[in-house]
């Protein structure tokens, strides 16, 4: 798991520990020392702490003036034992909502594993972007399975052409516009 780095091709673009207004603003990570682990695996330095055991985050990029922000996971999503969704939605969605961010988009290739719990901190984060979206991308089809056990994609969009992207492809502005046009088909008018 060391060797998983996060993106790194918008790097120039964004960086959340060089954002004042995000919550990982002054956050400094070694490039060589490796002081996380899941389960007594290293991951590699870049990924940034939620205060959670098992599950860490990259933001790899946030636009205030399009209210989105992109986010990169790694590790095991478990709200049963760790509580995970609280650690992510206190330390560092309720702070980007505050700053006027209304769409998430969630990439989820390296979670490995989900183990749900109670849905109430989806239900307020889903109240919180009342005008915006929840979106995942990239996430195992089991751990989709797993998350729609617990009734999740009542609050986060995901599945059909959303699991269909190849996000790296693209410009952050340009995969926040195709998120957004497959979102509102979902919605309709």
């Amino acid at each position: 798991m060391h060797t998983i780095e996060p993106f790194y091709n918008w790097l120039e673009l964004y960086s959340a520990s060089e954002d004042p207004r995000s919550p990982l603003y002054g956050t400094e990570n070694s490039l060589s020392h490796y002081t996380h682990d899941i389960y007594g695996y290293y991951i590699h330095p870049q990924w940034d702490d939620i205060d959670s055991e098992t599950l860490f985050l990259k933001i790899l990029y946030t636009n205030y003036e399009l209210s989105f922000t992109i986010i990169e996971f790694i590790g095991e999503w478990n709200d049963a034992l760790n509580n995970d969704i609280m650690s992510l939605k206190r330390n560092i969605i309720d702070p980007m909502v505050q700053e006027g961010i209304k769409h998430f988009i969630l990439i989820g290739e390296n979670v490995f594993n989900f183990h749900g719990s109670d849905d109430s901190y989806y239900e307020e984060w889903f109240e919180d972007v009342e005008e915006g979206w929840v979106a995942a991308i990239g996430f195992r089809d089991f751990v989709l399975s797993e998350m729609k056990n617990y009734n999740l994609d009542y609050y986060i969009n995901y599945g059909g052409s959303l699991e269909e992207i190849h996000w790296r492809t693209f410009t952050p502005k340009r995969l926040f516009g195709l998120v957004n046009s497959m979102i509102q088909k979902r919605l309709g008018p």
